[in-house]
């Protein structure tokens, strides 16, 4: 049995820290989906289409990664998906506790997923989509933060590639 993961998040935008986390999970499943979740609450400052475009620009050379968009529960993507783990990088100690709620009332849903948590690398641990949002939407170069090959042609003003 293939050990499937999906990797979820809303990648708005791809920083180095996802890119990280990514990167070195590929090696510890036969396959890692990087589902792009599609959250009613919360209000996209970048297109889905611009973020599974810099998703696939990253990783389409990654043979065992599939990327792909979401919505509903992520427990239930995995079902459809035959995903055995939900991945989860964690930078502070209020990530874990969040996390873990989730993932705790993710078992309780679908007892037969395990979420498996990766540290980010220290160099990550201040980095956010929300931190890199903001520094744009106050004239900020962010291309310390994000992956390089998202970097290039990216118009901050427009925030379209």
């Amino acid at each position: 049995m293939d050990r499937i993961a999906v990797f979820p998040g809303s990648f708005d935008p791809v920083t180095k820290g996802h890119e990280s986390v990514i990167l070195r999970s590929v090696r510890l499943f036969d396959k890692l989906i990087i589902a792009l979740g599609e959250n009613a609450r919360k209000q996209s400052y970048f297109t889905m289409e611009r973020r599974l475009g810099w998703l696939h620009e990253l990783f389409d050379r990654e043979k065992n990664i599939e990327i792909t968009n979401y919505s509903g529960l992520t427990v239930e993507f995995c079902r459809v998906k035959k995903a055995q783990f939900i991945l989860r990088g964690l930078r502070t100690s209020a990530d874990f506790e969040f996390e873990r709620e989730i993932g705790q009332m993710n078992k309780l849903m679908v007892p037969d997923i395990e979420t498996v948590f990766l540290l980010c690398e220290p160099e990550y641990a201040s980095l956010s989509s929300s931190i890199v949002r903001d520094i744009l939407r106050h004239g900020g170069d962010v291309s310390r933060f994000i992956p390089k090959d998202i970097v290039i042609g990216m118009d901050f003003d427009n925030k379209q590639l």
